[in-house]
């Protein structure tokens, strides 16, 4: 959700506030995660799956298995169908902005906001359907973002900032 955070804050009334709603969705978040660690190993103990929802592909050994597991995938597409708009609304923003940068509002231009929301959906479902493993899509991001954070974005800020640099330090 940290990629939201901004524009969050623009949609908010009063941006003093992100402090707090960023300290409460933090509290929120980390109580979840520990929640469903601790009652996931309870329930799991060490045959703990790295994907914890493949342990529910199994008879659980207690009574109404097959109901929890119902209830463990419904509520996992719950949160991926409310989670979706948060992560969309800047991911839309910001291609709009990297694509039109000197047009209107994206807000003010339907069609445009219609076509690039189908875009990237159709985008999203090609790839959700052709990559075989989600672990793919992880090391795969994992592996560009770790090159772009040690090398490229350091050497292009330099790059970018050494001939101001170099012009301040002449002129004293």
């Amino acid at each position: 959700v940290c990629s939201a955070v901004h524009t969050i804050e623009n949609e908010l009334e009063d941006p003093t506030k992100i402090r707090k709603v960023v300290q409460a969705s933090l509290a929120l978040c980390s109580f979840v995660y520990i929640m469903i660690s601790f009652f996931g190993f309870l329930l799991f103990g060490d045959s703990t799956l790295d994907d914890v929802l493949a342990n529910f592909n199994t008879d659980l050994g207690i009574p109404y298995s097959s109901v929890l597991n119902d209830v463990i995938r419904v509520s996992y597409a719950l949160h991926l169908m409310l989670v979706f708009p948060v992560l969309f609304y800047p991911l839309r923003s910001n291609i709009d902005e990297l694509l039109f940068p000197s047009a209107r509002d994206l807000a003010l231009d339907t069609r445009r906001f219609i076509l690039l929301t189908i875009a990237l959906i159709c985008m999203i479902f090609l790839g959700a359907d052709f990559v075989p493993s989600i672990w793919d899509a992880f090391q795969f991001t994992g592996a560009t973002s770790a090159v772009c954070l040690g090398f490229i974005f350091p050497a292009a800020i330099a790059l970018r900032f050494s001939a101001s640099l170099t012009n301040f330090l002449q002129s004293r």
